[in-house]
């Protein structure tokens, strides 16, 4: 059977995703990714329209954190990601569907010690041209929560400190940076 690159042609009733190349395959998991942050926001915009942020700050958590856990779920097992060091966690990191929207670097020092600096991040990027100084929340307060949590899935003492979090005064400069350790 021929892989395709795109779904041109004629409608193919026996079509599985199986049938695309491995490029089309990886375009299309970028675009999830993509999808993935826009249905963040837009859900997120239209909670805070309709019931003020605070309502929508609450919700943002409350699935953050429920969505997180069915996350680390799935992908662990399907990727078979298992261990209690930080290196596990950066591991977890590269495959998370987040993760493909951002540009960062990973700086493993040891398995129990990684900087994280993040270059692009379509949600800082989308809040900071809103305008409103929603990065507090969500860079200062929610994310985090969010690391901390994903850390905590395999190691509860991995510390996760934001070593430089937005609002950020140099546009030229990162994003974020974050710091996972843990003591044995």
């Amino acid at each position: 059977m021929t892989e395709l690159v795109d779904y041109s042609g004629q409608f193919d009733p026996q079509f599985t995703h199986y049938n695309f190349t491995k490029e089309t395959l990886l375009n299309l998991l970028e675009s999830y990714s993509g999808y993935i942050h826009k249905l963040d926001g837009l859900w997120l915009y239209k909670v805070t329209d309709e019931c003020g942020e605070d309502v929508a700050h609450a919700c943002d958590g409350s699935i953050a954190e429920e969505s997180l856990l069915y996350e680390l779920r799935v992908m662990t097992s399907l990727l078979n990601i298992h261990g209690d060091d930080v290196a596990t966690v950066m591991k977890y990191l590269q495959v998370s569907p987040w993760s493909w929207g951002a540009g960062y670097e990973i700086d493993l020092k040891n398995n129990d010690y990684a900087i994280i600096t993040y270059y692009s991040c379509p949600i800082l990027f989308a809040i900071e041209k809103e305008g409103t100084g929603r990065e507090k929340t969500v860079c200062g307060e929610l994310e985090p929560k969010v690391k901390a949590d994903l850390a905590h899935y395999f190691n509860p003492n991995i510390k996760v400190t934001g070593l430089k979090v937005p609002p950020r005064t140099d546009y030229n400069d990162f994003c974020c940076q974050w710091e996972y350790r843990l003591d044995r």
